[in-house]
């Protein structure tokens, strides 16, 4: 007999996950990680810099108090206690998944994992000392990893990756980010608020490369706006060290130019995370881009053997792997239910806040398909223009024929937190008419989107 139904290696939010579910369905489940609990995400990702990022608007608005009545005066950030709290935050984080795993017997086991067999796997402690498990089925959940590129070589001193950024100790004068999708545009958002110089490049023609061009225009606007220099089809070819920092080198249609800044994030690129799991030798196979080829049930090429989360490529993004490891669990409980890509939402949480669903305007068009378009724009808001960010909008995309929801985009200050609405209406196939004939609670940020809808029918009443 097998030491365990369900063995999971890498306890980020795909791997904990996919853990719980298959301890929750009555599976002796066992999960392997070799450093924190809650992998990346949690610990050097999505929650750490969720708080560097509020301490950047909480002094964003103290800055604005007097256009509130308030006086606030000599308003500065303590650039050390801003990243200290962003580490208690993760660590208290990390607690509760240790707590979970108890609640739902769990076993952890602390070491590096890699595949024996097809149904084993030997997990080596930090010590060295050697353990061969064995398991009906195996979950790899071992998340990505920062691509290197000879030309943006990265010391972890003057040319960082996220991690390092979220372990400074000392604020940069100046920082020029590599690459303009969530991670960067975060980043230089947050250090732009702390007072550093910051410059964004982004070889696409577009930051967000992956948004709405609609959106991305007016969040690179806003950025312009605030003192972020945005450099979009723009290559970085090589950087130099100097003395008191990094020469950075650009080229644009041919032209070249020269920036010097005391640090380089480089946010572009991204591997899967497979080193050392031996899997040539079981005989996983990987796709062109070198993430686990899996199936629609997450199966890798090896049957008992599945992948879940970034090391199965697609989209990069926690909630996408937690979906998937559930995935992976109810195939192996036989009740399968594949994850449906679409309805996976995007976020970024700069200010203005960008999130998003479903298909772009400019996807929707290549589809072949007839549109119609709805926008509302928040400085149309009673509640925007109550608390101060007017700013933004909400746009959502139908299909002419049948005016079923096909994409939902805003951007605005707290569009993350509007867009579980749009997510439900996707799902759910929701009609334009099903959306603007909903009534939403007034004075609210929400309204925007009754009132989007109805504008992509022509009845939009307060713009």
């Amino acid at each position: 007999m097998p030491d365990y139904d369900v063995l999971v290696i890498g306890a980020g939010p795909g791997g904990y996950v996919a853990a719980i579910k298959a301890a929750q369905h009555g599976k002796k489940t066992a999960l392997v990680e070799r450093e924190q609990l809650g992998g990346i995400c949690l610990n050097w990702g999505c929650i750490p810099t969720k708080a560097l990022l509020k301490s950047a608007e909480l002094l964003d608005s103290m800055r604005h108090a007097r256009d509130f009545g308030i006086v606030a005066e000599a308003v500065r950030p303590d650039f050390a206690a801003v990243m200290r709290r962003s580490r208690e935050v993760a660590q208290s984080m990390s607690k509760g998944i240790e707590f979970l795993m108890r609640k739902n017997k769990v076993e952890v086991l602390a070491g590096s994992a890699s595949l024996a067999g097809r149904d084993s796997v030997l997990v080596t402690a930090r010590d060295g000392a050697a353990r061969r498990v064995t398991a009906s089925h195996i979950i790899i959940a071992t998340g990505h990893k920062p691509r290197s590129f000879p030309h943006l070589p990265v010391d972890g001193v003057k040319v960082l990756n996220y991690r390092h950024a979220l372990a400074l100790e000392r604020q940069p004068a100046s920082l020029l980010c590599i690459g303009a999708g969530a991670i960067g545009m975060e980043f230089g958002y947050f250090f732009h608020a702390m007072g550093t110089r910051v410059t964004i490049v982004e070889v696409m023609d577009q930051v967000l490369p992956n948004e709405d061009a609609e959106i991305a225009r007016f969040v690179e606007r806003q950025f312009a706006k605030s003192g972020i220099q945005v450099r979009t089809g723009t290559t970085v070819t090589r950087l130099e060290d100097i003395a008191d920092g990094v020469r950075v080198h650009l080229e644009k249609g041919g032209q070249r130019e020269q920036i010097e800044v005391e640090r380089v994030l480089v946010a572009v690129g991204f591997l899967a995370n497979t080193e050392g799991l031996n899997l040539d030798a079981v005989g996983v196979k990987l796709d062109e881009r070198g993430f686990i080829a899996v199936d629609e049930h997450q199966r890798t090429s090896v049957p008992g053997i599945y992948a879940i989360g970034d090391v199965a490529g697609k989209q990069l993004l926690a909630h996408k792997a937690s979906f998937e490891g559930e995935a992976a669990v109810g195939h192996i409980c036989g009740r399968p239910a594949p994850v449906d890509y679409r309805q996976i939402p995007g976020c970024t949480y700069c200010q203005p806040q960008v999130a998003s669903i479903g298909l772009t305007e400019k996807k929707a068009r290549a589809e072949g398909r007839e549109l119609k378009v709805g926008r509302f724009q928040f400085v149309a808001s009673g509640k925007a223009k109550a608390i101060g960010h007017p700013e933004g909008m909400v746009k959502l995309i139908f299909d002419a024929e049948h005016e079923q929801l096909l994409g939902a985009h805003i951007v605005g200050v707290d569009a993350t937190e509007m867009l579980g609405e749009l997510c439900l209406a996707l799902r759910l196939e929701c009609t334009a008419r099903e959306l603007a004939e909903t009534v939403h609670a007034h004075p609210t940020l929400a309204e925007a989107v009754m009132e989007a809808a109805a504008d992509a029918l022509g009845h939009c009443v307060h713009q």
